[in-house]
């Protein structure tokens, strides 16, 4: 038998140590939390990308009583930043979330398990590292590419 492990490398920022445009994405997701749909969970998340053109855009989680009819808004995101701008690769992606007590989480949310995957498409789609902020208020982690939130990752290799 053989054991190994994995490990990643990730930054944590504070506010103050984003540069002007990385701040300004952090805060597009975070306006986008209040623009969710979160009526069961009441947990509402905001995503925003900056497209390779500077282009930014932004979505929120979108709920519905018919579980799992709803949408994350990482998804939400990235399916509109797709399918308005095909050709424009996704550089940077935001994650912010407000808990049920209407404030900020402190510590970073991840992406679920679906979004992750979404992400990877995307990466591999332009053929470009998509690079993704989470925030908290507590520090903002900086992970430079999907693979690190997403080990032995399923890709069109496997088709």
């Amino acid at each position: 038998m053989k054991e190994k492990s994995l490990t990643i490398a990730y930054r944590i920022y504070t506010i103050d140590e984003l540069s002007t445009a990385d701040a300004e994405l952090i805060e597009a997701a975070r306006e986008a939390t209040y623009r969710s749909y979160a009526p069961y969970s009441r947990f509402s998340v905001g995503a925003a990308v900056r497209l390779a053109d500077g282009t930014l855009l932004s979505g929120s989680n979108q709920e519905n009583a018919a579980y799992p009819s709803g949408l994350c808004a990482e998804r939400t995101t990235l399916f509109y930043a797709n399918s308005r701008y095909p050709e424009l690769p996704v550089m940077t992606l935001a994650i912010a979330a407000r808990g049920t007590d209407g404030a900020f989480l402190a510590q970073p949310i991840p992406p679920c398990g679906a979004c992750r995957q979404v992400m990877l498409e995307v990466q591999h789609r332009h053929q470009y590292p998509l690079r993704i902020l989470l925030y908290g208020t507590a520090g903002i982690y900086e992970v430079s590419r999907v693979e690190d939130l997403l080990p032995f990752t399923f890709d069109e290799s496997f088709l």
